[in-house]
């Protein structure tokens, strides 16, 4: 049973959410809220698998709470997933910055959140295919390039490829069939491009392919 915390000051749209999780077999409502630092002290005392954050909210904003949860430092982080809207997009990058596992659009239909929950549940990363490409292109230009002199990336020719279209939001099937290769090939890239560079997951290797240039 995978136990989700569900964040949002929207009480409706909260109350959406919660019902459309509590319906599946396989997840359970452990507690919602309607603020950042109620997210942050119920996932503190719950322990859920999951925490569902929105990004705008009173108190403490989900950006903040999210750090205060999966960031740099934490010792035990949350898995967080994070819903936006597109005239929220700005705040996405600082989300996955923040140690966020995904991203998905509250315009997404219900299947699509219950994939991304126990899709991010499972260790993975989500970004959402409909939004990758635009948000994190658009605001890659805050990414800070690495500083000149720096040690070159350990990944081989392969890796590099297989990185560029992880970058690109593709998944691991699409980057299957991009590069002629099984899906089981791929995860076995993915793995070692995260192995290698030190990165936690996916979004990782997405602000890692743009800070250092590899996509433009």
């Amino acid at each position: 049973m995978i136990r989700v915390l569900v964040c949002d000051d929207q009480f409706l749209v909260r109350t959406g959410l919660v019902t459309i999780i509590d319906a599946q077999d396989d997840l359970a409502v452990a507690g919602d809220c309607g603020d950042g630092q109620a997210a942050v002290d119920l996932a503190r005392r719950l322990d859920p698998d999951v925490v569902v954050m929105d990004v705008r909210m009173p108190v403490l904003d989900g950006i903040a709470a999210t750090r205060l949860l999966a960031g740099p430092g934490v010792p035990r982080p949350v898995k967080v997933l994070v819903v936006t809207t597109f005239n929220l997009d700005e705040y996405v990058y600082e989300a996955l910055r923040a140690g966020a596992s995904g991203f998905l659009l509250k315009d997404a239909p219900p299947d699509r959140l219950l994939h991304g929950i126990r899709t991010v549940a499972s260790g993975a990363a989500l970004l959402d295919p409909d939004v990758t490409r635009e948000l994190v292109g658009r605001f890659a230009t805050r990414i800070r390039p690495a500083a000149p002199g720096a040690p070159g990336t350990p990944l081989t020719p392969r890796e590099l490829e297989v990185l560029h279209l992880v970058a690109d939001g593709l998944s691991n099937s699409e980057i299957a069939a991009e590069l002629v290769l099984s899906p089981e090939t791929v995860k076995t890239f993915v793995s070692r491009i995260l192995s290698k560079l030190g990165l936690r997951d996916r979004v990782q290797a997405v602000v890692y392919a743009y800070r250092h240039g590899l996509v433009s």
